[in-house]
């Protein structure tokens, strides 16, 4: 989510109206928890079916990482098939190709049926080399995403102001506005025995009942589509690696690029553009571990390639990576028939979301996919293994670690403004920060998700636990799960 004063470009056209919130005792087919690219894809997917759905969202209709990001529905994304032919052999990247494949096209599909103004447009997409360390990247990522049956070719031809060494490039990929988007899904849903309820946060989940704290909906399914599981049951949180990246919007002098491209290494420089606004993104980080100036540095890239009038807008999103490369999707636990999940989008969610929604579809109306065994959740990885073992390792370091730090003062009357420390506080630690006003907030440091301590994020102003990526306000308020729970306030030290 958005945590920075200018916001996500895209949010500017979030829609004056509002749906209303749950209230009362209701009844459908299916309840979906979480208004966003997969929630309402799902929805309106069951909707055309003959279902009844009711969509629930906390907030807004794509106010989350919906609203959060590039806009790019692309099947080609960055090294994403050289990595998951390593995990999953060459039938695991075909599959994963040809979803993506199929999301790009039913993205376009739903905009013409439904008449959706989103700013679609076609353009190439491109992974490629912004140095020669780069390029053996790119050249194994042509090679597989070829193998996995994508109609990829080679072809440095980009137009932006600074060497390509090598790039991949796939065709007639899609940009768009994707507030625009997802409230042209909620459209479509809301209505003919479907609803959509804003501002309806569920505080509990059984297999035929969600719950709000005004209302109740009833239901045969139940999908949670909240891009973290909220729900602790299966374990997802040990399977998941949270991660933030960052966006600014410019205006520049000049052409900005049609290209839909992204790098090949680290760190990561993203290009696209909506209308004449150049969007750079990248600087991506493990929650609770971030980089202290990533805004700067996305800037500072720009200002090196183009000649920059004015930054208009930054923001940010988070996503969770699953431990084995694929999105998990599919039913919330094994051999339940009637709650299920989709997550572990990789910073691609506008894509998988899509085909995650065709997935879920197809699995609640009992039609057969062939994908469904490859994403599931409860897959076997065995490949895999060594790397859930080392999330698991650095999860269990941070929680003993961050106990022995020492704390960094006995009080904050000298903390200046904008800045926060820590102070002991009896046998646990406080967190306190000082706003620009001078006021100071201060709040438990224990994750009210499984208690590891969070950090400060200087770039967003929040308290993010590095364990498994909840967020909070400086006042201790939820702004990422999986915490459900906000931080107990402290008195000020």
């Amino acid at each position: 989510m958005t945590t920075t004063a200018d916001q996500s470009l895209w949010l500017q056209d979030l829609p004056k109206r509002v749906y209303p919130p749950l209230s009362g005792r209701q009844e459908f087919d299916v309840a979906v928890v979480g208004a966003g690219i997969t929630g309402l894809t799902t929805a309106l997917l069951l909707k055309r079916a003959g279902l009844r759905v009711a969509v629930l969202e906390a907030d807004r209709v794509a106010g989350g990482v919906s609203g959060n990001n590039t806009g790019k529905v692309t099947a080609l994304q960055s090294t994403v098939y050289s990595t998951v032919m390593r995990t999953h052999g060459l039938a695991g990247a075909t599959d994963y190709a040809t979803a993506s494949t199929a999301a790009v096209r039913q993205v376009a599909d739903l905009v013409a049926l439904e008449g959706i103004d989103c700013d679609l447009r076609r353009s190439p997409a491109y992974t490629y080399a912004i140095s020669e360390s780069e390029v053996p990247a790119v050249e194994e990522e042509l090679t597989a995403a070829r193998r996995a049956g994508l109609p990829v070719r080679p072809s440095a031809d980009m137009d932006v102001p600074f060497p390509v060494h090598a790039a991949v490039r796939l065709d007639d990929q899609i940009a768009l506005n994707p507030v625009k988007y997802v409230t042209g899904l909620a459209h479509a849903v809301d209505g003919d025995g479907s609803r959509v309820f804003e501002h309806s946060r569920v505080l509990d989940v059984t297999e035929h009942r969600v719950s709000t704290s005004d209302g109740q909906v009833g239901a045969r399914h139940v999908v949670i589509a909240t891009h973290y599981p909220m729900l602790d049951r299966g374990l997802y949180f040990a399977r998941l690696e949270p991660t933030r990246s960052y966006c600014i919007a410019l205006r520049v002098e000049g052409e900005v690029p049609a290209a839909l491209a992204i790098n090949a290494g680290s760190p990561v420089w993203s290009i696209s553009a909506s209308g004449d606004l150049l969007i750079v993104g990248g600087q991506g980080h493990k929650t609770g571990q971030g980089a202290r100036s990533p805004f700067e540095s996305l800037e500072k890239f720009a200002r090196t390639h183009w000649d920059v009038e004015e930054v208009t807008h930054r923001w940010s999103a988070q996503d969770p990576t699953s431990y084995d490369q694929l999105p998990m999707i599919g039913r919330y636990l094994p051999g339940s028939t009637d709650i299920y999940t989709a997550t572990g989008f990789m910073k691609w969610g506008l894509t998988s979301g899509t085909f995650a929604g065709q997935l879920l579809t197809d699995l609640i109306t009992e039609k057969p996919n062939p994908l469904a065994g490859r994403f599931s959740p409860y897959r076997a990885s065995l490949t895999a293994l060594p790397h859930l073992a080392k999330m698991n390792a650095e999860v269990a370091i941070a929680l003993v670690g961050d106990r022995l730090r020492p704390a960094d003062a006995s009080s904050s009357s000298s903390l200046p403004r904008g800045q926060a420390h820590v102070v002991r506080d009896g046998l646990g630690k406080t967190g306190v920060y000082r706003d620009h006003d001078g006021e100071l907030h201060a709040v438990s440091m224990r994750c009210t998700h499984l208690g590891c301590l969070v950090r400060f994020n200087e770039a967003e102003t929040s308290w993010d636990c590095p364990c498994h990526g909840s967020r909070f306000d400086v006042d201790g308020e939820v702004l990422e799960g999986p915490a459900t729970k906000p931080l107990p306030r402290r008195d000020p030290r």
